[in-house]
């Protein structure tokens, strides 16, 4: 579908969830989703994403990113030791989220309070999906990772980026 929707929109790189922005639940749980992040699902993929817990923050997947990644689970993901763990925890968080007609997504309570995601948050784009971020985890997270940045720097000279 990617490349049919590219070859009719123009170049496909241009529909990437990139940025990141500051966003409010509401006391409901409900995020806006920014313009530019439902201009790709519209585009692209359909205003159903797939949102379940990762590492520090929350995952959110347009359905075909996220069905792409269920397969690589099932078929490489099973060859790895001790990898049931890791899909045990990805898998148990998954919630399908369909956009509201203000664009906004419920994210469950569950989620919210694993993550302690109570009111601010950082939604950050990661090209095929984007996370989402309590403010102050990301804060911290974004620190590291500054500290972090001559640590890169092979890898962005093996890509050609240096």
């Amino acid at each position: 579908m990617v490349t049919t929707v590219g070859a009719l929109k123009g170049n496909i790189s241009e529909y990437r969830f990139r940025s990141r922005s500051e966003h409010t639940l509401d006391s409901k749980g409900r995020l806006n989703i920014p313009t530019r992040f439902r201009e790709v699902l519209r585009e692209v993929y359909t205003e159903t994403l797939v949102v379940t817990n990762w590492e520090k923050c929350l995952r959110a997947y347009p359905v075909s990113e996220w069905e792409e990644l269920e397969e690589k689970l099932l078929g490489q993901g099973q060859m790895e030791p001790g990898f049931g763990d890791f899909v045990r925890y990805v898998i148990s968080g998954v919630t399908e989220c369909t956009l509201d007609k203000q664009g906004r997504i419920l994210v469950p309570a569950t989620l919210r309070s694993e993550f302690e995601i109570d009111k601010d948050v950082v939604l950050n784009g990661m090209l095929h999906h984007f996370e989402i971020w309590d403010k102050t985890a990301w804060i911290e997270q974004t620190r590291k990772t500054r500290n972090r940045f001559p640590d890169f720097n092979s890898g962005l000279s093996s890509l050609g980026i240096l």
